[in-house]
């Protein structure tokens, strides 16, 4: 793919989705007005710092798919539809058309609850559309294909806004780099087609598969949210099959306790040079090859691993957690 326009190719996804960042309305969260915001709402079109994409997150992503600007992968037609929205300010002429009296928009200071009593109002029961924009029993009186794409990503069924459980609260981000895996075992006639699988309460990421390979290098990072009440992270590792289920190829549950308790008692790791500031320790209740550290490493807590994955005859992961507290 190319990266610019020379020669008349076409630039990259990259490209025009940072031109997209560089309007001035984008230099400013779409929900509480913070400076440079880095993550966005690919299916509604709007740029988001860190504590908003906690909110929309918990949305779900048939209301808001959220993806960060510069660690996720875009796909082409996830940058069409945000160039197509036009920014911030075109998003919120329609999403903020309307806000009544006596309900205020959070800054960028504001807490948790108000901003997601203010995001939710605004994107999940679209309060402060005009009524005739609002969406009713899936269905949208907008005639143009431009809206009425704008507007796809707010399409539930009854069913699923009953289900919908109440707001999960975040404390923090979690960033995850798969980097490679080691001996995994063979599912196919010599080899495999390996891919991993992360999971952290709702959320669930996947790397790419990498074809007949027992000794895969991803190198690929992975954002989740990590929720107030939170458990392990969980993966598992599977072969890719295209005509059958795929197969297992052993899991894992990882404790993220030692990180996220040392780098909370520690508050501003940029504040401290290159240091030691935890451990997990191998015991026998753990996939550990051996002891974890909690590091600090240039203003940034991070913590590498080598798991052993779990039911199945062979094969290690390679792993690289950071923290990032939502006031990053």
């Amino acid at each position: 793919m190319s990266v610019n326009n020379h020669l008349g190719r076409p630039a990259s996804g990259r490209r025009r989705l940072k031109d997209l960042l560089l309007q001035k309305d984008n230099h400013f969260c779409a929900d509480c007005n913070a400076t440079d915001p880095k993550w966005a709402s690919a299916n509604i079109g709007v740029f988001i710092c860190l504590k908003c994409c906690g909110v929309h997150r918990s949305l779900g992503t048939h209301i808001s798919k959220v993806l960060s600007v510069t660690l996720d992968e875009w796909s082409d037609d996830e940058i069409d539809a945000m160039i197509e929205v036009g920014g911030n300010s075109s998003a919120n002429s329609i999403y903020e058309a309307y806000i009544p009296e006596g309900c205020t928009k959070p800054g960028p200071d504001a807490s948790h609850q108000h901003r997601a009593k203010f995001i939710r109002s605004k994107y999940e029961h679209q309060e402060f559309l005009k009524p005739s924009l609002r969406i009713v029993s899936g269905k949208s009186s907008i005639g143009s294909s431009s809206s009425k794409s704008f507007l796809d990503g707010f399409r539930t069924t009854s069913t699923s806004s009953q289900n919908m459980e109440g707001m999960v609260e975040f404390i923090g981000m979690l960033k995850v780099k798969v980097i490679k895996g080691i001996n995994l075992a063979i599912r196919d006639i010599k080899s495999s087609d390996p891919y991993v699988v992360l999971n952290l309460g709702q959320q669930t990421v996947q790397t790419s598969i990498i074809r007949s390979n027992l000794n895969p290098v991803w190198n690929e990072e992975h954002m989740l949210s990590v929720p107030e009440q939170y458990g392990p992270l969980k993966l598992k590792v599977f072969d890719h099959d295209t005509f059958s289920a795929d197969d297992i190829m052993g899991d894992a549950d990882i404790d993220l306790q030692p990180l996220i308790t040392s780098a909370t008692a520690f508050g501003d790791a940029g504040m401290f040079g290159n240091m030691q500031i935890g451990k997990w320790l191998k015991s026998n209740d753990n996939a550990l090859i051996e002891d974890s550290t909690v590091n600090i490493v240039d203003g940034a807590v991070k913590q590498v691993m080598t798991i052993k994955l779990q039911n199945v005859e062979s094969g290690e992961l390679d792993l690289e957690l950071e923290w990032i507290p939502l006031d990053q």
